[in-house]
């Protein structure tokens, strides 16, 4: 059905890979190039129904369900845009691993993981345009916008089940890279806080500790000064939203260029001496294979920008 314009609604019987999935993103798939908040709307107006049914957009597929997709104009009706050639390019170039389960690549700074909030495609819509044949590409977990580093998309049902089974038994490791504002001590330190998510008064959402929260853990290695900061690196004990940059601040050293929970003063000045987002790069993931268990260590070099930063910083430091 991709590419066509229907003139009638289309019906599609959903398989054992679709099976676990949540309507709206099975219908980012099917239907490509069509903005998230339009599938939204035909979810919650009834246009698209399940077994002749009505469901809401977090709807999970079961294998068997018979869903009817209203007529609807599919992105192969138009040229795709060169800027969204150039994005697919890039990350094929960045691509660390792949085989028929699961695939890894250096995610850029500055690419959102999926569409939303303004974004039309972020890097798993850009994946499944460059991989049409795939019955099915998901996200495994996310990084923020800004942040680059290892990301690993599943290419089959299973494989996602399993790498999600994995990461709630704490089997898999996650390393991150950051530079944060002044002189942590260093050393290894564990940061045991639960973090919970609020509303800002303009409807921002944002993560605080709090001992209402979930538990979170993260343990910083600081490595060494690079001027008046530290180079640290973090490891995920658990996977909460935003958990390293909160924990960095609870430290009372905020990760540099933060602009959601660092210190604005500070990076307003590191932004004039090149530092153009915020410093968080996910360099090592250490994995199970889902299908084979055989262990799979995966790393992405510190990006040229944040290298240049390092030099910069530490040569400003001893020049003053």
């Amino acid at each position: 059905m991709k590419g066509l314009r229907k003139d009638s609604a289309t019906w599609l019987d959903a398989d054992e890979n679709s099976a676990g999935q949540r309507i709206d993103n099975l219908l980012v798939r099917v239907l490509k190039g069509v903005p998230r908040p339009h599938i939204h709307r035909l979810v919650r107006t009834g246009q698209v129904r399940v077994n002749s049914g009505r469901v809401d957009a977090t709807y999970r597929v079961r294998e068997g369900d018979r869903i009817r997709i209203p007529p609807v104009r599919t992105s192969q009706e138009r040229p795709v845009p060169a800027e969204h050639g150039r994005r697919s390019e890039l990350l094929e170039s960045r691509i660390l691993y792949e085989d028929e389960s699961l695939l890894v690549l250096d995610k850029p700074a500055g690419m959102a993981v999926h569409g939303g909030s303004g974004i039309s495609r972020g890097v798993i819509e850009e994946m499944r345009r460059s991989r049409p044949t795939l019955k099915f590409l998901e996200l495994v977990h996310r990084l923020d916008r800004d942040t680059s580093g290892v990301l690993m998309l599943a290419k089959k049902r299973a494989a996602l089940v399993a790498l999600h089974a994995s990461i709630r038994a704490g089997e898999v490791e996650k390393i991150y890279t950051l530079l944060v504002l002044g002189h942590l001590p260093l050393g290894r330190r564990e940061v045991d806080a639960p973090l919970e998510k609020f509303l800002l008064a303009g409807g921002d959402r944002r993560v605080k500790v709090g001992q209402g929260g979930q538990a979170s853990r993260t343990i910083f290695n600081a490595l060494r000064a690079v001027g008046a900061h530290t180079l640290v690196e973090a490891r995920l004990l658990t996977g909460r939203t935003h958990q390293i940059r909160v924990h960095a601040a609870y430290l009372g050293h905020p990760i540099a260029g933060d602009d959601k929970y660092g210190d604005f003063a500070v990076n307003k000045e590191l932004v004039k001496r090149g530092l153009k987002r915020m410093f968080l790069h996910a360099s090592r993931l250490r994995v199970a294979h889902p299908s084979t268990r055989v262990p799979l260590s995966f790393e992405a070099p510190l990006p040229s920008d944040l290298t240049a930063c390092i030099a910069r910083f530490s040569s400003e430091s001893r020049e003053g």
